[in-house]
């Protein structure tokens, strides 16, 4: 693009002298500008990113899109800056354009949880075949996902994850992405607290039919709420429900997984059903756009995920499994089961599970027995609602400790934790129990 199509795509009024200056890459942050590029400020909760636009056209950006409230000093008043009423909006505006000229795959990825893992393995076997883009991290937001597709460049495929946390939020990104193929990893019980029941997440996750416009929907036909969906071009995966393709012959090691998928044996290195179930989605995907078999196989055998998502750090004294980034009673769960496989003493890190509105009691009450029935030899609790997951799993003559902050349970990990335990850490992102993770990473 160029500066005269962003005007014409955005609107806005633009100061200084107009420039038919090519733009090679688009960022938020000013201290990644470029040469060619275009600096886009957004107002988040604790920094205004319109206020960095000195900073960015110094560095040599040729055009800054800011809040037509931003307050620009005499001396850049001169310089290219266009004012917009809604930077976000944007930014959607200059996908969406990005989008339509791509005749690719475009593979879009919703759910409750696994959207992240589940991504990054689509797109390791995708690579097998094709020059393909996708989201870092999970960038799925209605200004990540956008801001990915601003990467396109010489890609032939396309990978996304699409969150929510409102209804109407997915359709007014698959409006932007159209997917070519759409996945949904399951239906649970993340955001119910503002959804309010898990036929509400369903119908907001199958927003993303609104952009596929009749092409393939792939899902997880294991999910109760899932096998409700009736689609004419559809492709089911399943462990325990029939389904197009199904993984049979399990065998879950503690760190690996090992099944068959028609005649052909795969392995992943995660030890979790949950995470054969995401295996078998990219493994359709792939067959969907001709990635060879054996390449799949490879792919997933040496899969390497986003961090935080079941990593296993191994120190001098303990070992860490870091399931930190966020938390739902599904994906607890799973970590849960994992944990049980371990043969050392099992402690788990456990913090609220966030946005359950009137559910949290009864959420919080189903994770204290799912600790109590896979065996966890010491809980540590941290935040509000946990306290009643840890005074429900110490009713039953187990062991547990409480505290209300980080700094708190970090103070007492020393007298707590002991050498060989294995760790896992989970609960919701606003929880930040990274830093406990970094704590441990430093002190064993």
């Amino acid at each position: 693009m160029n500066t005269k199509d962003i005007l014409r795509i955005t609107g806005g009024t633009y100061l200084g002298k107009e420039e038919k200056i090519e733009i090679n890459s688009c960022t938020t942050d000013s201290r990644t500008v470029e040469k060619n590029s275009i600096f886009i400020g957004v107002k988040g909760e604790t920094i205004n990113g319109n206020t960095y636009y000195k900073e960015a056209l110094d560095k040599g950006a040729s055009l800054c899109v800011l809040a037509d409230d931003t307050v620009i000093e005499d001396k850049y008043k001169n310089k290219s800056i266009l004012l917009v009423a809604d930077t976000t909006e944007a930014i959607q505006k200059l996908a969406k354009e990005k989008r339509d000229h791509y005749d690719i795959p475009v593979v879009g990825i919703t759910g409750s949880v696994g959207k992240t893992s589940v991504k990054d393995m689509i797109y390791s076997v995708l690579k097998k075949k094709y020059n393909v883009l996708c989201n870092k991290g999970n960038r799925n937001s209605q200004l990540g996902m956008p801001m990915t597709i601003l990467e396109l460049k010489d890609h032939d495929a396309l990978v996304v994850e699409i969150g929510m946390n409102h209804p109407g939020e997915i359709h007014k990104l698959v409006n932007i992405a159209r997917p070519t193929i759409a996945v949904i990893t399951n239906i649970g019980t993340a955001h119910i607290g503002i959804l309010g029941s898990r036929e509400n997440i369903l119908k907001a996750k199958l927003e993303i039919l609104d952009g596929v416009n009749n092409e393939t929907l792939i899902i997880n036909n294991d999910n109760d709420l899932l096998q409700t969906v009736k689609y004419n071009n559809m492709i089911t995966t399943g462990i325990h429900t029939k389904s197009d393709y199904m993984a049979t012959d399990i065998d879950v090691d503690i760190f690996e997984s090992k099944f068959t998928i028609e005649g052909t044996r795969f392995s992943i290195p995660v030890g979790s059903e949950a995470f054969i179930n995401n295996a078998l989605l990219a493994y359709a995907v792939g067959i969907k756009l001709g990635v060879p078999k054996e390449d799949i196989k490879d792919a997933l055998k040496n899969i390497t995920l986003t961090p935080h998502r079941l990593e296993l750090i191994k120190k001098d004294k303990i070992t860490i499994i870091d399931d930190a980034y966020n938390a739902s009673i599904d994906s607890i769960r799973n970590a849960a089961q994992l944990l049980r496989k371990i043969k050392t003493r099992r402690v788990f890190i456990f913090a609220d599970v966030l946005e359950t509105g009137d559910y949290a009691e009864q959420i919080h009450r189903e994770i204290a027995q799912i600790f109590i029935d896979n065996d966890v030899d010491l809980l540590l609790t941290v935040g509000t609602n946990s306290k009643l997951t840890h005074e429900i799993f110490n009713k039953h003559n187990k062991n547990s400790y409480h505290f209300n902050t980080n700094k708190e349970l970090i103070q007492e990990l020393k007298n707590l934790i002991k050498d060989n335990d294995t760790i896992m850490i989970k609960g919701s992102l606003g929880m930040n129990l990274l830093e406990i993770v970094e704590y441990l990473k430093k002190s064993y």
